[in-house]
């Protein structure tokens, strides 16, 4: 039985490319949210498959790692080839809050526990091959950069490593993409920039990298928070590249994700 009120999970028989859709009903977000899935082809037996959690930037959705950035066919190619081993890829929408949620906890809706708890939970329940046993690392792409490095950091008895690609650093550079003020999102965290968030948790932080494109309007900050954890000594990986703030970097990059999440797990 469910501990979540009500799901949706698609037919098999209409599915395409391994990828599954999951609406599930949750009191942190005080209604409806989706997960969209690439679940691997295993032996019936197989279960507790990592799962890796992908999250999305401003403006999109559910949909958008898989049907813009084509995360379902590079994984399934590191895993063809042999590269990594079998693992659920997870891409949550963010809660569709304006132009982005930011993945935060807000006054009204949880959009942290949303991604924490909710969604490995809607996983174990309904995908046979995840079990209670299934390791968790997040990753994400710009605000779901952020996300990934603030909820990774804040949470790490959950996640094993996280990864992000082209972040923004802090709440603030949430400004640069989103129409609402600030003050509407209303956060129960006093905590509202990576590094401190890092800096909170610094003895248990899971295995962490991150890149950025050198044309990325981003990449100040990113160098920034790289700075910042050499001055702390906290152990991490951050590489740039070329390219900017756009779909054909993150296709290229999120490899890197994959690579490095498979490595982590059994560490």
């Amino acid at each position: 039985m469910s501990s979540l009120r009500t799901i949706e999970l698609s037919d098999k028989n209409f599915e395409t490319d391994g990828l599954r859709f999951l609406t599930v009903k949750t009191k942190n977000l005080k209604g409806r949210g989706d997960i969209c899935l690439f679940v691997p082809e295993v032996a019936e037996n197989v279960t507790n498959l990592p799962i890796y959690i992908l999250l999305h930037g401003v403006y999109g959705s559910a949909w958008v790692w898989a049907l813009k950035g084509g995360a379902h066919h590079t994984a399934k190619q590191l895993m063809d080839n042999g590269s990594i081993d079998p693992a659920i890829i997870a891409m949550p929408s963010d809660g569709l809050w304006g132009d982005g949620s930011s993945y935060l906890s807000h006054q009204e809706k949880d959009f942290a526990q949303w991604i924490v708890s909710d969604v490995p939970k809607a996983i174990i329940e309904n995908i046979p091959s995840a079990g209670e046993k299934s390791k968790l690392c997040i990753g994400g792409l710009s605000m779901g950069g952020y996300g990934a490095l603030m909820l990774g950091a804040k949470y790490p008895q959950k996640f094993k490593a996280i990864s992000a690609h082209s972040a923004i650093t802090t709440f603030k550079g949430m400004a640069a993409f989103v129409e609402e003020n600030l003050n509407l999102y209303n956060l129960k965290d006093v905590e509202k920039n990576v590094i401190d968030v890092i800096l909170e948790h610094q003895d248990q932080l899971p295995n962490l990298r991150f890149d950025c494109g050198r044309n990325d309007d981003l990449l100040k900050a990113n160098r920034k928070l790289h700075r910042q954890l050499l001055e702390l000594g906290v152990k991490h990986s951050f590489e740039e590249f070329e390219g900017g703030h756009e779909w054909s970097y993150w296709q290229k990059h999120l490899e890197l994700s994959l690579r490095f999440f498979d490595e982590q797990i059994g560490v």
